[in-house]
């Protein structure tokens, strides 16, 4: 069973692509959803057009790039994604009875938790997203905005209720971090805890002062 990725508008497409890189690298297979909105943040973030007709090329091109966008930074096997269409209410993850282990929505923007918590389904993202809660498979939103208003903290908390996991893109700098791609990892690492995926990409706390440190 495929983990579904959603991708939103938010700022941080190289979230999205470290979430990817290690859900393929521990072998996982994935239903990849990229919004409308985040297609237009991934050619501000990355130059990169991803289109429906050519995704794997597109694909490819973007899980390539490191976080500071340099191509040809990692080499990942596409095999195990399947892509689905935005618009594409018809799809498989539009339905309960596809079975999937969970989904994973990384960037979430405000606009794709309000979408979610309020269960619009407006397109497939969301609509997936509602599939999950109601099937009480694991959610895991990483949201990615600043400051957070009454508004949206409430939409959050309403996911929290419905079972979701919330998982704010702020990394944290006791792992050791010495460039912009251990920060990503980071987050991507704490959204793949918080479905319960086995990874490497971060550093783990172990009780000692300083042993995140480079020199350590």
């Amino acid at each position: 069973m495929p983990w579904i990725v959603g991708v939103s508008g938010a700022s941080g497409t190289p979230y999205a692509a470290a979430v990817l890189r290690a859900l393929l690298d521990a072998g996982e297979s994935v239903d990849l959803v990229v919004s409308r909105a985040s297609r237009l943040t991934l050619l501000d973030e990355t130059q990169i057009a991803f289109r429906d007709a050519h995704w794997q090329d597109d694909l490819r091109e973007w899980l390539a790039r490191g976080a500071d966008g340099k191509p040809g930074t990692f080499q990942t096997d596409i095999r195990g994604v399947r892509h689905w269409s935005a618009g594409d209410l018809a799809a498989g993850p539009s339905s309960g009875s596809y079975r999937t282990k969970g989904m994973l929505i990384v960037p979430a923007s405000t606009a794709c938790v309000a979408g979610v918590a309020l269960g619009l389904s407006k397109d497939l993202l969301q609509r997936a997203a509602s599939v999950t809660l109601k099937e009480r498979r694991p959610l895991v939103v990483a949201v990615r905005e600043a400051p957070l208003n009454g508004q949206t903290l409430r939409h959050l908390v309403a996911l929290d209720d419905a079972g979701a996991s919330v998982v704010p893109a702020s990394p944290g700098f006791y792992a050791g971090a010495t460039h912009i791609q251990d920060l990503v990892d980071f987050v991507a690492g704490r959204v793949l805890d918080a479905a319960g995926v086995e990874h490497g990409l971060y550093r783990r706390w172990k009780g000692e002062l300083g042993d995140g440190t480079p020199d350590a």
